[in-house]
C-alpha cells in the first residue's frame, strides 16, 4: 500500500520562501516527469514523516494536484534530521523504474562458529523493477558463508520481475579470517628449518 501525500500548489520559490514554507510545518517539493510542467509543491511535514518510517518509494499525490509518484531524492539537513526539500517524478504503476533498496541478511553464517567474523560490505543495492511492486528490501542467505568466503550482489533474492543494476560481482558480506590465523599461518610457511652439519663446520675449520 503506497503512503498519500496532500499536496499543496505553492506560488512562490527561492531560500527566503522555502524557510517561510518550512516554519508553517510544510516541506518544499517539486514534482516533474512524463513531459509535463514542473509543479512546485507544499507536503505537510507529518505525510513525510510517515514515508519516513514505512521506507516507502512510491506514493499517491492527493489535493491540489492527484497522481502516482517516485520519491526520487530527499535533502536532508546538516545534522540529517529534517528532509528539507523533495523530488517527486511521476510514474506509472506499470512502468519500470531504478530504486535503491536495504539489502536484509537472513541465516547464521557458518564461519562465525570457524572463528570467523562476518562482515556486511553493503546495505543497500539498485534494482529495476515495475513502480507498483518496489520491495521494501532485498534479501541475501548467509548461512553457507564460511570462514574466507563472501556473497555478491549476484546472490540477493530478487523479486520476480526484477533485475539487478548494481554489478553483480559487487562483494555484499564476507566472513573475514581472524588476524592471528593469518599471521601464524604465513609464519608456519615462511619458516624453514636451519641444518648446522657438522661436516660442513670440518671442511670450513
Amino acid at each position: 500500500m503506497m503512503d498519500e501525500l496532500q499536496v499543496e500548489k505553492r506560488e512562490q520559490t527561492g531560500s527566503l520562501a522555502a524557510r517561510r514554507l518550512r516554519r508553517a510545518g510544510h516541506v518544499p517539493a517539486v514534482l516533474y516527469g512524463h513531459g509535463q510542467g514542473n509543479e512546485n509543491l507544499a507536503v505537510p511535514q507529518k505525510d513525510v514523516q510517515s514515508l519516513l518510517r514505512h521506507h516507502s518509494k512510491m506514493v499517491q499525490l492527493r489535493g491540489a494536484v492527484e497522481d502516482t509518484a517516485l520519491v526520487s531524492d530527499l535533502q536532508w539537513d546538516p545534522l540529517g534530521i529534517e528532509v528539507l526539500h523533495m523530488d517527486l517524478i511521476r510514474v506509472n504503476l506499470k512502468e519500470k523504474v531504478e530504486v535503491t533498496v536495504p539489502i536484509h541478511s537472513h541465516g547464521d553464517a557458518i564461519g562465525t562458529h570457524e572463528g570467523g567474523m562476518f562482515l556486511q560490505n553493503m546495505h543497500e543495492v539498485t534494482i529495476s523493477c515495475p513502480a507498483g511492486s518496489i520491495p521494501e528490501n532485498v534479501g541475501l542467505d548467509i548461512s553457507g558463508i564460511h570462514t574466507g568466503e563472501h556473497r555478491t550482489a549476484g546472490d540477493l533474492e530478487l523479486p520476480e520481475g526484477a533485475e539487478l543494476v548494481t554489478p553483480a560481482d559487487a562483494v555484499v558480506a564476507h566472513v573475514e579470517t581472524p588476524r592471528g590465523t593469518e599471521e601464524e599461518e604465513e609464519g608456519e610457511a615462511g619458516t624453514e628449518p636451519i641444518v648446522i652439519g657438522g661436516e660442513q663446520q670440518a671442511d670450513e675449520s
